[in-house]
């Protein structure tokens, strides 16, 4: 362990074991980093303390939480960012960018293709079991054509930087992937605490992601429309992710709507308005699948609108992201993203994946089982982080039961080598002082008919338990500032 020379980093220990993305293996700081580094070590703690303050109440004040759910009940917090900022160079991030849109590409042609020919199934590339015992594969999407043949209009990337250097996809999200209202809020909550920081390095902005996702989302209108009429569906303000489904809609300039405010006629979709009914071409979903519409799936669900589905057969209403997508990424098919992208781009993958092993395939299984306590164990259809096991993190009754429940459900998970997530230093409430933390990114990547666009920053999340793997704010973690620099 080594201490570092400078006000505010004074205690700070570098484990040489760690991939420290601001200094390298001497201890030494990196170029990059170098001046914010001095412009920081410029506080005294007490100063800092202080401007962490101005952060927080500058989050609270905005209404910019989420909400985590506990067994018994669910509690509203302030979403915790760090104000020490992680800085990507143009160079990297180039690989992210190019290996993000590939990803998005890929998936969105494996979409199109299991809904329609299944050539990828019927060449023997990916098993048929595989999408036919996947939760989140509809049969109601079997032949029918989303507008502009875009599944996955907002895709959601999670990397991490290995102890090796190199970037690695954890996972892929596209069914709602959220974080993007929190890649702005804490670029503003920085700006505000600590402008002059901005002055010595040319940042990429990320205030352009909701007129971007506007111009895209416009280019999926459905056919005969010429200024589509978008909304924002959100099941209302008890979801986790609420403030973002609102501060998009205020930053897109659109309707943030209930499934309550809509209403189907003569398969067409209308938003109730003090004026009258108004026509709805475009509907930007943050409602699962399950809930989008009582007639066609749960008839349980309060929070769709009867028809919907109809009105999207018809080709009245663009629904994104497409109801179906959530089958591309279940961690099942990540496995075998790699394939996905050289049978329908003929490309090696940008970003690689963490080798995974798939627990339906008897081998594997018993590779899992042997090694548990060297493994991250997945469920495959959960997102937030739960029902995540650590295998060295476990007791030898955590891992029997682990081991009882992959034996019940082979089907639903998948294993990882632990990976040796990158560190960050970070604010500690708790010690007043800068710790390592490990951190990922998540990326934003947007898809239209021929556009695309990914958010030149993207969200990095920060475990703030020490030693913890785990980012997800559902699981404690907090957020960065992501600083990509201009050439």
């Amino acid at each position: 362990m080594g201490k570092i020379q400078n006000q505010i980093f004074s205690s700070y220990q570098r484990d040489p074991v760690l991939y420290d993305e601001i200094f390298n293996n001497k201890g030494e700081i990196k170029d990059i980093y170098s001046r914010l580094f001095e412009l920081y070590g410029g506080h005294t703690i007490k100063e800092y303390v202080h401007l962490n303050d101005k952060a927080k109440s500058s989050f609270f004040n905005q209404g910019i939480t989420f909400q985590v759910y506990g067994e018994k009940e669910s509690t509203e917090k302030i979403f915790p960012f760090d104000l020490f900022p992680r800085i990507i160079d143009p160079k990297e991030w180039e690989i992210i960018e190019r290996g993000a849109i590939q990803r998005s590409k890929a998936l969105n042609l494996f979409l199109w293709d299991i809904y329609h020919d299944q050539k990828i199934i019927k060449q023997g590339v990916v098993p048929l079991d595989l999408i036919s015992s996947s939760a989140n594969y509809l049969d109601q999407m079997i032949g029918l054509d989303p507008p502009g043949k875009i599944y996955n209009h907002i895709s959601g990337t999670d990397i991490i930087k290995h102890n090796d250097g190199n970037y690695y996809v954890l996972e892929d999200n596209i069914r709602c992937p959220s974080g993007v209202s929190y890649v702005i809020c804490n670029r503003t909550a920085l700006k505000r605490a600590l402008f002059g920081v901005f002055n010595h390095y040319k940042t990429h902005t990320v205030t352009n992601y909701a007129e971007n996702l506007l111009d895209l989302l416009e280019t999926v209108k459905p056919n005969g429309i010429d200024i589509p009429n978008v909304v924002v569906l959100t099941p209302g303000m008890y979801n986790s992710a609420f403030y973002e489904h609102s501060y998009l809609a205020k930053t897109m300039g659109v309707e943030l709507v209930e499934g309550r405010d809509l209403f189907v006629e003569n398969d067409f979709v209308y938003m109730k308005t003090t004026r009258g009914p108004e026509r709805v071409d475009v509907i930007y979903r943050r409602v699962d699948d399950a809930f989008i519409d009582p007639l066609e799936f749960r008839a349980d669900s309060a929070l769709g609108v009867p028809g919907l589905f109809a009105a999207y057969k018809k080709g009245n209403v663009t629904l994104a992201n497409a109801p179906g997508t959530g089958v591309a990424d279940d961690k099942a098919i990540y496995t075998y993203m790699p394939d996905i992208i050289k049978y329908y781009l003929d490309e090696e993958p940008i970003l690689n994946n963490v080798h995974t092993y798939h627990c339906s395939k008897p081998d594997e299984l018993k590779y899992v089982l042997e090694h548990i306590n060297e493994l991250v164990i997945k469920p495959v259809d959960e997102a937030g982080g739960y029902g995540i096991s650590i295998g060295n993190r476990l007791t030898k009754e955590q891992i029997e039961k682990v081991k009882a429940e992959v034996k019940a459900e082979p089907r639903k998970y998948v294993a990882q080598p632990i990976m040796s997530l990158s560190v960050h230093p970070t604010y500690i409430d708790d010690t007043e002082s800068f710790e390592q933390r490990h951190v990922d990114l998540r990326t934003f990547t947007i898809l239209g008919k021929d556009k695309e666009f990914v958010l030149k920053g993207g969200l990095t999340r920060v475990a703030l338990k020490r030693g913890n793997l785990i980012v997800n704010s559902s699981q404690g973690g907090g957020s960065k500032d992501t600083w990509v620099l201009k050439e």
